[in-house]
């Protein structure tokens, strides 16, 4: 966040009229620090520290000086993901691009449609008339439900009609279906810090293409027994690049790739979050059952 404000990005988090004015600018830098040394002082505090992601390690050691954290991956529901059944690509009526997550700011969904329309302009002609979009997710008030209008007024001006589908609020019923026809999956948060969206993707056999940062590139698209899990992407061309890549794949080399990605998920399930959640807390209950003998 820091770097956004030092260079005047203007982002969700960080508003033109502040990333336009080099006092502004300025103030705002000062106030995160001083915000990052009381979340610090705070953090000294902790017994024990849990953090999510190795990305999120890194941040709190950084910004807490902490000598240790343990990281817990959040417990993700990969068991009904899991369950969905494979179809042939051949076999699917659409090469669907499947997005899920709720319809904040940060899950940045213009970049998506951006790397959509240059990816129809670029793809094979019997690709381009198969591919669509599908956004599943929910908008939490009233400030999502325009967020998700002026997407379909993007969703115009980028004559993507043909390709975009929005499904709000659906049942998790028609998530699992969505996945289940679906070939490929994308999610575009940078810096996110986990990315439990990107898990259900993968779990689901979704080629993913991930958001070059965060959780997403230090800890789920990674390789696993010696293999690619997916790709990631940080601009409209590395995006369109990993979808032409997916596209030229062979049905074995994509056969794989599924079944690396939805191996490795493992890491990520219930019963792996309550093992290590109960290590992680280990330490601070030790001298209360020793108090109690």
């Amino acid at each position: 966040m820091l770097s956004r404000v030092r260079d005047r990005t203007c982002a969700h988090n960080n508003a033109g009229f502040v990333s336009r004015s080099r006092v502004l600018s300025s103030l705002k830098i000062y106030y995160y620090k001083l915000f990052a040394c009381l979340y610090g002082l705070a953090g000294h505090c902790c017994d024990v520290t849990m953090v999510n992601s190795s990305w999120t390690f890194n941040h709190i050691k950084q910004i807490w000086k902490c000598p240790t954290a343990e990281i817990v991956y959040p417990p993700c529901n990969v068991t009904n993901f899991l369950a969905v059944p494979l179809q042939p690509d051949a076999a699917k009526r659409e090469m669907s691009i499947v997005s899920i997550g709720q319809f904040r700011p940060e899950k940045d969904h213009t970049l998506q449609l951006r790397v959509l329309a240059e990816f129809l302009r670029v793809c094979p002609d019997t690709v381009r008339e198969r591919v669509k979009l599908h956004f599943v997710g929910s908008c939490r008030n009233a400030g999502d439900e325009a967020r998700v209008v002026a997407l379909r007024r993007t969703v115009e001006e980028l004559q993507l009609s043909q390709h975009v589908v929005f499904h709000l609020n659906a049942p998790f019923s028609e998530l699992l279906k969505v996945c289940e026809d679906g070939t490929i999956g994308i999610h575009s948060m940078w810096n996110e810090h986990f990315g439990i969206g990107v898990v259900e993707c993968m779990a689901a056999g979704l080629i993913t293409v991930a958001h070059d940062s965060g959780g997403p590139k230090a800890d789920i698209v990674v390789d696993w027994k010696a293999g690619r899990t997916g790709y990631l992407g940080s601009t409209p061309e590395t995006y369109v690049k990993a979808l032409l890549d997916i596209v030229n794949l062979t049905d074995a080399d994509r056969s794989a790739l599924r079944k690396r990605a939805r191996d490795s998920v493992c890491r990520f399930t219930d019963e792996v979050f309550d093992r290590e959640f109960g290590a992680a807390l280990e330490p601070l209950l030790r001298p209360r059952r020793h108090a109690q003998l």
